[in-house]
């Protein structure tokens, strides 16, 4: 998997965590570097650790059902593409709430926002890719996507949750139709 495919993938998957950002940097009224990175760090560590999570998972798995690997990994990212799609049509995100996010609530946003990276992780280590590139790119990318989503605040964020999500989903469908075209063509 090329560098490029990757940085897909990971600009992908930060976009549910962008999404709770930008709902994050609107309860923060004026958001400060020390939150936003918190946050930052919060959903890209994760973000990078699920991935890693679910390609060990996936390695234990790997020799059983190498025969239709790509299917797999097709289903995967479809599935978590769609979703991605059909929660940002009908409107689902996190709404905006007052003062600063608590350490209970940060860590249950940071796993669900990257329940969808242990899929992928699961998906990569079918297909053989070594996680360590993968994993980094995407808890970088997903920092970097938190850290600015906070600074973006809730005026914008209403709009922005949504069609982050969406084309979110949509960049995952094509990787997956991509590994597909790759295996059976």
């Amino acid at each position: 998997m090329g560098i490029a495919s990757i940085l897909v993938v990971a600009v992908g998957l930060s976009m549910d965590a962008f999404a709770v950002a930008v709902a994050a940097g609107c309860a923060m009224g004026r958001p400060d570097a020390r939150q936003a990175a918190r946050i930052g760090a919060f959903f890209g560590g994760f973000q990078a650790l699920m991935p890693v999570a679910g390609w060990l998972a996936g390695s234990a798995l790997r020799d059983a059902i190498a025969a239709f690997d790509h299917w797999v990994a097709f289903g995967l990212l479809s599935a978590i593409g769609l979703k991605m799609i059909v929660d940002a049509a009908r409107g689902d995100g996190e709404a905006c709430r007052a003062g600063p996010m608590p350490l209970p609530v940060l860590l249950g946003l940071s796993v669900a926002t990257s329940i969808d990276a242990l899929a992928v992780g699961v998906g990569l280590s079918l297909l053989g890719v070594p996680i360590a590139l993968p994993a980094a790119v995407i808890g970088a990318v997903t920092f970097v996507a938190s850290f600015l989503g906070v600074y973006l605040g809730c005026g914008v964020g209403n709009v922005l949750r949504r069609g982050a999500s969406a084309l979110g989903g949509v960049a995952l469908l094509a990787i997956g139709a991509r590994i597909l075209v790759e295996h059976v063509g």
